[in-house]
C-alpha cells in the first residue's frame, strides 16, 4: 500500500480514537515490568507496555506481538474478556503503535508465552508505517537520514551502538581503576591544536572573535598536567573539517590520556594490556573478524620503524630525499599515484606516501614507531636520533589507525620553534599544520614533568569489534550533505 494512503488511514483511526474521548498520547504508563521478566512469570498478571510489531486476526479474537527493549511477547485479545468497547479499540491499532496491556501470563498449546489481555490502553498512535521487511531498508543514505527507522528495522544497527557505548564504559572504568581522573576541556577554542587537522570556524558574537571547534583536547589536557594533575583523561567529541570516507566523519569520539613520568615505550606495553582486555570484555575473545581477516589482539604486538616500513613497501628511503622537490620527483619516478594538488610540503608528502603504500598492508595489530620529527611537532625527539620522534601508532585491520601516542615535548623553547616551523608549512599550503598557541607555550614555561600522551579514535576501534566497513555504522547520526 502507498505510504501516503496508509498515513491517511491511520489519521482516520486517530480521529476515531479522539472521538471516543481517549487520549492517544497520554503522559503516564502503568507498566510494571519488562517483557523479559514477564515471560518468566507464568500464571501472574501484570501491566506490560511496548510497540506492536505484528497483528493477526483469529475470528472473534486477535493476536499481536509487542516488543520493548528487553524482548517480545504475544498478546491475546478476546472480545468476551475485554468487552466490546475495549475490543473495538484493538481494531484501531496499527503496527508501530505503542500500547499497554494488563493480563495473565500463560503458555499456549504450542508453547508460546502469551498475555491474555483483560485491560488495555493506547500510549502512542503511530502515523507513519515502517518500511516493509520484505523489501528491507537498504539505501544507506536513507538509513542514515532516518536512523530512528533504521534502528527499528535493522537490529544490528542497535547492537553496533550498544557495543560502542559498552566500549566507552569499559575504557572509562579501566582508566579510573588506574588512578586517572576524567576532566573536561573546552570544545570552543580560540586557537585549535593538538592534531594535524583543519578546524571548523564559528563566531563568538559577544566577544566579536572567531573561535574554533576543537580538533583535539590535547593542549588543554597538557595544561592540566602543568597545573599539577599526574593522570588525566577525557572521552569526548572532536571536530575536523575534512572529507568523507569510510574511515572519516567530521565529528567523532576521541579518548585521550596523559600520564606523567612515563614515556612512549611504557605506553606501548600499557596499550597492549588495555586493548587486549577491552576486546576480551566486549566480544568475549581475543580475536575479532574484520573484513574477512582474523585479527588477534593478544600481545605482544610487533614494533616496526616508520622509515624502514616505508622503504620496504615503496623502495624509497626518505632519509635520502630530505626536501619536498627531490622526494616528489622520486615518487613520480616510481609512478606512485598521489594528489599533488593538495600536497605542497615534505611532511605532508611523507605522510600521504605512508598512508598510500604501507598502512593498508597492516592487518594484525602493529606498532609503527619512530616517525620523522617533522611529522610530530608535539613529540619529544629520540635522544640519540634527534631526527626521529618518540612516537607510535597502533594500526591494524588493513590500515586502520587506532592509537596515536608519544613522549610529550615539554621544552617550551623547542616547542615554540617547532610550531613556528609549522606556520611556514601552513603558508606553503598545508592547512592542517599546527597553529601557534602562545598561551600553551606560556604554560610549558612554568614546567611540565616528563609525560606520555595517548589518543584513540573510539569509533574506529568499535568498527573493528563489530566488523563494520564504514564509520557511519558506529555513529548514531553521521554527518550527511543536507537535502535541498
Amino acid at each position: 500500500m502507498n505510504s501516503k494512503k496508509e498515513e491517511q488511514i491511520r489519521l482516520g483511526k486517530l480521529k476515531k480514537i479522539e472521538k471516543e474521548n481517549i487520549n492517544p498520547y497520554p503522559s503516564v504508563s502503568r507498566r510494571e515490568m519488562h517483557v523479559r521478566d514477564a515471560r518468566n512469570s507464568l500464571d501472574k498478571s501484570f501491566w506490560l507496555a511496548g510497540k506492536i510489531t505484528a497483528i493477526r486476526d483469529h475470528g472473534k479474537s486477535k493476536f499481536a506481538d509487542i516488543k520493548d527493549e528487553s524482548g517480545k511477547i504475544q498478546v491475546y485479545f478476546k472480545m468476551d474478556v475485554l468487552g466490546n468497547e475495549k475490543y473495538q479499540l484493538v481494531n484501531l491499532f496499527d503496527l508501530g503503535d505503542y500500547i499497554e496491556i494488563h493480563g495473565e501470563i500463560f503458555a499456549t498449546h504450542a508453547g508460546e508465552i502469551t498475555v491474555k489481555a483483560d485491560d488495555l490502553a493506547i500510549l502512542t498512535k503511530s502515523l507513519s508505517p515502517l518500511p516493509t521487511k520484505w523489501y528491507g531498508f537498504k539505501d544507506t543514505d536513507l538509513r542514515y537520514r532516518n536512523r530512528f527507522v533504521d534502528l527499528q528495522i535493522n537490529e544490528d544497527v542497535k547492537k553496533n551502538l550498544e557495543t560502542k557505548s559498552n566500549t566507552i564504559s569499559f575504557l572509562r572504568n579501566f582508566m579510573q581503576k588506574q588512578g586517572f581522573i576524567e576532566l573536561e576541556t573546552p570544545t570552543l577554542q580560540p586557537i585549535p591544536g593538538g592534531a594535524a587537522a583543519k578546524p571548523f570556524i564559528t563566531h563568538y558574537n559577544i566577544l566579536d572573535s572567531d573561535f574554533y571547534l576543537r580538533v583535539a583536547p590535547e593542549l588543554y589536557l597538557k595544561r592540566l598536567i602543568v597545573g599539577g594533575f599526574e593522570k588525566v583523561f577525557e572521552i569526548g567529541k572532536v571536530f575536523r573539517n575534512e572529507g568523507f570516507s569510510r574511515m572519516h566523519n567530521p565529528e567523532f569520539t576521541i579518548f585521550e590520556f596523559y600520564w606523567t613520568y612515563k614515556d612512549y615505550n611504557f605506553l606501548m606495553e600499557f596499550t597492549e594490556d588495555l586493548i587486549h582486555k577491552t576486546v576480551l570484555a566486549i566480544i568475549g575473545a581475543s580475536k575479532s573478524t574484520y573484513q574477512d581477516n582474523q585479527i588477534e589482539f593478544k600481545p605482544p604486538y610487533p614494533r616496526v620503524s616508520f622509515i624502514e616500513l616505508l622503504k620496504k613497501d615503496s623502495g624509497i628511503d626518505i632519509r635520502n630525499y630530505r626536501d619536498f622537490k627531490s622526494l616528489k620527483k622520486e615518487v613520480k619516478k616510481r609512478k606512485i599515484d598521489l594528489n599533488f594538488k593538495e600536497i605542497t610540503v615534505w611532511s605532508k608528502l611523507v605522510d600521504e606516501l605512508y598512508k598510500k603504500i604501507s598502512r593498508p598492508k597492516i592487518i594484525q595489530p602493529t606498532f609503527v614507531i619512530d616517525h620523522p620529527i617533522e611529522l610530530s611537532p608535539l613529540a619529544k625527539e629520540k635522544q640519540n636520533q634527534p631526527e626521529l620522534a618518540q612516537r607510535f601508532q597502533l594500526t591494524c585491520g588493513g590500515g586502520m589507525e587506532i592509537v596515536n601516542a608519544y613522549s610529550e615535548l615539554n621544552n617550551p623553547i623547542e616547542q615554540e620553534k617547532r610550531i613556528r616551523e609549522q606556520s611556514k608549512m601552513r603558508e606553503a599550503g598545508w592547512e592542517e599544520s599546527e597553529l601557534l598557541d602562545s598561551n600553551f607555550i606560556e604554560a610549558l614555561k612554568y614546567g611540565m614533568p616528563p609525560t606520555a600522551g595517548w589518543g584513540m579514535g573510539v569509533d574506529r576501534f568499535t568498527m573493528l569489534l563489530t566488523n563494520q566497513h564504514s564509520i557511519k555504522e558506529i555513529i548514531a547520526f553521521p554527518a550527511l550533505k543536507p537535502k535541498k
